[in-house]
């Protein structure tokens, strides 16, 4: 028994401040990640950015935050986080060239919403339809064509053709 709670003693006090530091970065840090998101969109939000693109890139530190956040902990229990980081950049690599359209229509989404070629309730012609936008979302726009169709078009299809906007400034 004497020699189960000197063994059970010696675990704790070598591995014991490890598991605590570790369980304070997560602490911590997950609460330092959302209230930097937070920070990020009032700040974006006070900017005039659109609120889907603030919402978004809101998003996207939180989970970059998150994730260095767990291999920060990982680090402090001991846990050699190069060949995670590694894993997870290569992973990253494969899921951008898997996602390459989607991805592609993102970047034409925030374009399109950072730059304001249209907005909703303009009438266009885009991607060869003509009709009224009724949503301009991350990926994709929503038309109301004439002959009551809901058409939705690609973003990356719309930064690559001709937009007419039929509003008058």
């Amino acid at each position: 028994m004497n020699f189960t709670v000197d063994s059970v003693s010696s675990l704790v006090s070598l591995y014991g401040l490890k598991v605590l530091g570790a369980v304070a970065i997560l602490i911590i840090g997950v609460w330092a990640v959302k209230a930097g998101a937070n920070v990020a969109k009032k700040v974006m939000m006070k900017s005039k950015v659109e609120e889907t693109l603030a919402t978004f890139a809101a998003n996207v530190l939180y989970f970059l935050g998150i994730a260095f956040v767990i291999i920060a902990a990982l680090g402090q229990l001991g846990i050699q986080t190069t060949s995670l980081a590694a894993v997870i950049g290569a992973a990253g690599l494969a899921i951008a060239l898997s996602l390459q359209g989607s991805l592609g229509n993102l970047a034409s989404g925030v374009m399109i919403i950072g730059t304001h070629p249209f907005r909703i309730g303009d009438t266009v012609e885009i991607a060869g339809q003509k009709g009224k936008v009724t949503a301009i979302n991350i990926f994709s726009t929503e038309l109301h064509s004439n002959d009551n169709r809901r058409v939705i078009i690609p973003n990356g299809k719309i930064t690559g053709d001709i937009i007419v906007n039929h509003r008058l400034s």
